[in-house]
Protein backbone atom coordinates (compact mmCIF):
# COMPACT_ATOMS: atom_id res chain seq x y z
CA UNK A 1 0.00 0.00 0.00
CA UNK A 2 1.53 3.31 -1.05
CA UNK A 3 1.22 6.64 0.71
CA UNK A 4 1.38 10.06 -0.83
CA UNK A 5 4.84 11.60 -0.60
CA UNK A 6 4.90 15.32 0.20
CA UNK A 7 7.89 17.37 -0.91
CA UNK A 8 9.14 20.86 -0.11
CA UNK A 9 12.25 22.63 -1.35
CA UNK A 10 14.34 25.34 0.30
CA UNK A 11 16.80 27.10 -2.01
CA UNK A 12 20.02 28.50 -0.55
CA UNK A 13 20.71 31.68 -2.47
CA UNK A 14 24.48 31.24 -2.68
CA UNK A 15 25.00 28.49 -5.27
CA UNK A 16 21.19 28.17 -5.69
CA UNK A 17 21.32 24.79 -3.95
CA UNK A 18 18.14 22.82 -3.34
CA UNK A 19 17.45 21.23 0.05
CA UNK A 20 14.46 18.90 0.07
CA UNK A 21 12.06 17.96 2.84
CA UNK A 22 10.14 14.72 2.28
CA UNK A 23 7.37 13.23 4.39
CA UNK A 24 4.42 10.91 4.00
CA UNK A 25 0.87 12.17 4.26
CA UNK A 26 -0.42 12.02 7.81
CA UNK A 27 3.01 11.72 9.41
CA UNK A 28 4.97 14.25 11.44
CA UNK A 29 8.43 12.80 10.84
CA UNK A 30 10.43 13.66 7.73
CA UNK A 31 13.73 13.42 5.93
CA UNK A 32 15.89 16.40 4.99
CA UNK A 33 18.11 15.98 1.93
CA UNK A 34 21.24 18.05 1.31
CA UNK A 35 20.68 20.92 3.75
CA UNK A 36 22.50 23.92 2.31
CA UNK A 37 23.88 27.17 3.60
CA UNK A 38 20.54 28.72 4.61
CA UNK A 39 19.85 26.36 7.50
CA UNK A 40 17.62 28.92 9.24
CA UNK A 41 15.23 28.83 6.28
CA UNK A 42 15.14 25.03 6.41
CA UNK A 43 14.33 25.07 10.12
CA UNK A 44 11.62 27.69 9.50
CA UNK A 45 10.11 25.54 6.75
CA UNK A 46 10.10 22.49 9.02
CA UNK A 47 8.22 24.49 11.65
CA UNK A 48 5.77 25.74 9.03
CA UNK A 49 5.10 22.19 7.84
CA UNK A 50 4.93 20.93 11.45
CA UNK A 51 7.31 18.05 10.77
CA UNK A 52 10.57 17.02 12.40
CA UNK A 53 13.54 15.36 10.72
CA UNK A 54 14.46 11.84 11.72
CA UNK A 55 17.41 11.75 9.30
CA UNK A 56 19.72 14.20 7.51
CA UNK A 57 20.54 12.65 4.15
CA UNK A 58 23.44 13.79 1.96
CA UNK A 59 23.78 12.76 -1.69
CA UNK A 60 27.43 13.80 -1.58
CA UNK A 61 29.89 15.74 0.52
CA UNK A 62 30.41 19.06 -1.24
CA UNK A 63 30.09 22.09 1.01
CA UNK A 64 26.95 23.53 -0.54
CA UNK A 65 25.09 20.28 0.20
CA UNK A 66 26.31 19.69 3.76
CA UNK A 67 26.49 23.25 5.12
CA UNK A 68 23.26 22.86 7.12
CA UNK A 69 24.13 19.51 8.67
CA UNK A 70 25.55 20.99 11.88
CA UNK A 71 22.57 23.26 12.57
CA UNK A 72 20.05 20.48 11.95
CA UNK A 73 22.05 18.00 14.00
CA UNK A 74 22.18 20.51 16.87
CA UNK A 75 18.41 21.00 16.73
CA UNK A 76 17.62 17.29 16.28
CA UNK A 77 20.59 15.35 17.70
CA UNK A 78 18.77 12.03 17.33
CA UNK A 79 18.63 12.43 13.54
CA UNK A 80 21.51 10.50 11.93
CA UNK A 81 23.63 12.03 9.18
CA UNK A 82 23.55 9.60 6.26
CA UNK A 83 25.97 9.66 3.31
CA UNK A 84 27.62 7.31 0.83
CA UNK A 85 30.68 5.52 2.18
CA UNK A 86 33.11 6.99 -0.35
CA UNK A 87 32.16 10.62 0.37
CA UNK A 88 32.06 10.42 4.17
CA UNK A 89 35.52 11.93 4.59
CA UNK A 90 34.38 15.10 2.84
CA UNK A 91 32.12 15.94 5.79
CA UNK A 92 35.04 16.84 8.02
CA UNK A 93 37.62 18.03 5.47
CA UNK A 94 37.39 21.61 4.11
CA UNK A 95 39.81 20.64 1.34
CA UNK A 96 37.82 17.57 0.29
CA UNK A 97 34.43 19.32 0.48
CA UNK A 98 35.83 22.26 -1.51
CA UNK A 99 34.89 24.95 1.02
CA UNK A 100 38.51 26.03 1.51
CA UNK A 101 38.74 26.94 -2.17
CA UNK A 102 36.02 29.54 -1.44
CA UNK A 103 37.91 30.91 1.58
CA UNK A 104 35.83 29.20 4.27
CA UNK A 105 36.65 26.09 6.30
CA UNK A 106 33.25 24.45 6.54
CA UNK A 107 32.81 21.11 8.26
CA UNK A 108 29.91 18.89 9.22
CA UNK A 109 29.52 16.47 12.08
CA UNK A 110 30.72 13.01 11.14
CA UNK A 111 28.42 10.53 9.44
CA UNK A 112 26.23 8.37 11.65
CA UNK A 113 25.34 5.90 8.91
CA UNK A 114 27.04 5.02 5.63
CA UNK A 115 25.19 3.65 2.61
CA UNK A 116 26.27 1.87 -0.55
CA UNK A 117 24.91 0.58 -3.84
CA UNK A 118 22.03 -1.83 -3.28
CA UNK A 119 21.19 -0.66 0.24
CA UNK A 120 17.68 0.34 1.20
CA UNK A 121 17.66 3.19 3.72
CA UNK A 122 14.37 3.48 5.61
CA UNK A 123 13.21 6.27 7.90
CA UNK A 124 9.98 8.25 8.40
CA UNK A 125 8.16 5.41 6.64
CA UNK A 126 10.10 6.18 3.46
CA UNK A 127 12.13 3.40 1.81
CA UNK A 128 14.98 4.66 -0.37
CA UNK A 129 17.02 2.53 -2.73
CA UNK A 130 20.65 3.62 -2.93
CA UNK A 131 22.45 3.86 -6.28
CA UNK A 132 26.14 4.69 -6.59
CA UNK A 133 26.49 7.54 -9.11
CA UNK A 134 30.11 8.74 -9.18
CA UNK A 135 31.39 11.34 -11.60
CA UNK A 136 30.56 14.65 -9.95
CA UNK A 137 32.01 13.32 -6.71
CA UNK A 138 33.62 9.93 -6.24
CA UNK A 139 31.19 8.90 -3.49
CA UNK A 140 28.02 10.47 -4.87
CA UNK A 141 24.85 8.42 -4.37
CA UNK A 142 21.24 9.02 -5.30
CA UNK A 143 18.21 7.88 -3.33
CA UNK A 144 15.23 6.47 -5.23
CA UNK A 145 11.73 6.26 -3.76
CA UNK A 146 9.50 3.67 -5.40
CA UNK A 147 6.64 3.74 -2.89
CA UNK A 148 4.13 5.48 -5.17
CA UNK A 149 3.61 6.89 -8.62
CA UNK A 150 5.66 8.50 -9.99
CA UNK A 151 8.92 7.29 -8.53
CA UNK A 152 11.20 10.03 -7.17
CA UNK A 153 14.98 10.41 -7.42
CA UNK A 154 16.71 12.58 -4.83
CA UNK A 155 19.47 13.23 -7.28
CA UNK A 156 22.01 15.70 -5.94
CA UNK A 157 24.41 16.90 -8.63
CA UNK A 158 24.11 14.09 -11.17
CA UNK A 159 21.32 14.95 -13.60
CA UNK A 160 19.88 18.44 -13.98
CA UNK A 161 17.13 19.88 -16.15
CA UNK A 162 18.92 19.97 -19.49
CA UNK A 163 22.33 19.60 -17.90
CA UNK A 164 24.54 17.49 -15.62
CA UNK A 165 26.74 18.02 -12.59
CA UNK A 166 30.25 19.39 -13.00
CA UNK A 167 32.97 16.84 -13.57
CA UNK A 168 36.05 19.07 -13.29
CA UNK A 169 36.60 18.60 -9.57
CA UNK A 170 39.61 16.56 -8.35
CA UNK A 171 37.65 13.30 -8.08
CA UNK A 172 35.26 14.00 -10.95
CA UNK A 173 34.90 12.07 -14.21
CA UNK A 174 32.57 12.77 -17.11
CA UNK A 175 32.86 9.15 -18.24
CA UNK A 176 31.77 7.87 -14.82
CA UNK A 177 28.93 10.38 -14.59
CA UNK A 178 27.60 9.61 -18.07
CA UNK A 179 27.82 5.88 -17.38
CA UNK A 180 25.92 6.26 -14.09
CA UNK A 181 23.20 8.32 -15.75
CA UNK A 182 22.75 5.86 -18.60
CA UNK A 183 22.99 2.64 -16.59
CA UNK A 184 21.22 3.72 -13.38
CA UNK A 185 18.89 6.64 -14.07
CA UNK A 186 17.87 6.22 -17.72
CA UNK A 187 16.64 2.71 -16.91
CA UNK A 188 13.98 4.14 -14.59
CA UNK A 189 10.44 4.83 -15.90
CA UNK A 190 10.13 7.95 -18.05
CA UNK A 191 7.73 9.63 -15.60
CA UNK A 192 10.20 9.31 -12.70
CA UNK A 193 10.73 12.70 -11.06
CA UNK A 194 14.30 13.87 -10.64
CA UNK A 195 14.86 16.34 -7.80
CA UNK A 196 18.23 17.91 -8.62
CA UNK A 197 20.63 19.71 -6.34
CA UNK A 198 20.33 22.85 -8.45
CA UNK A 199 17.60 24.11 -10.73
CA UNK A 200 14.07 22.88 -11.46
CA UNK A 201 12.62 19.41 -11.16
CA UNK A 202 12.77 17.28 -14.28
CA UNK A 203 11.84 13.77 -15.41
CA UNK A 204 13.83 10.85 -16.74
CA UNK A 205 11.85 10.88 -19.98
CA UNK A 206 12.55 14.56 -20.63
CA UNK A 207 16.28 14.16 -20.06
CA UNK A 208 16.52 11.08 -22.27
CA UNK A 209 14.96 13.12 -25.06
CA UNK A 210 16.54 16.52 -24.51
CA UNK A 211 19.71 16.38 -22.39
CA UNK A 212 22.55 17.56 -24.64
CA UNK A 213 25.32 16.20 -22.43
CA UNK A 214 24.06 12.64 -21.96
CA UNK A 215 21.52 11.79 -24.70
CA UNK A 216 19.23 8.87 -24.01
CA UNK A 217 19.22 5.59 -25.94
Amino acid sequence: MSSRLHLAVVVSQLFQENAYIAYLEGRKDCLVFDPGLDSDLIIEKLAELKVEPVAIVNTHGHADHIAGNAALKKAWPQAPIVIGTNDAKKLTSPIENLSRSYGVDLISPKADQLVNEGDVYSAAGIDLEVYDTPGHSVGHVVFVWKGGTPWVVFGGDVLFHGSIGRTDFPDGSFEQLASAIRSKLYTLPDDTLVLPGHGPTTTIGFEKQHNPFVPGP
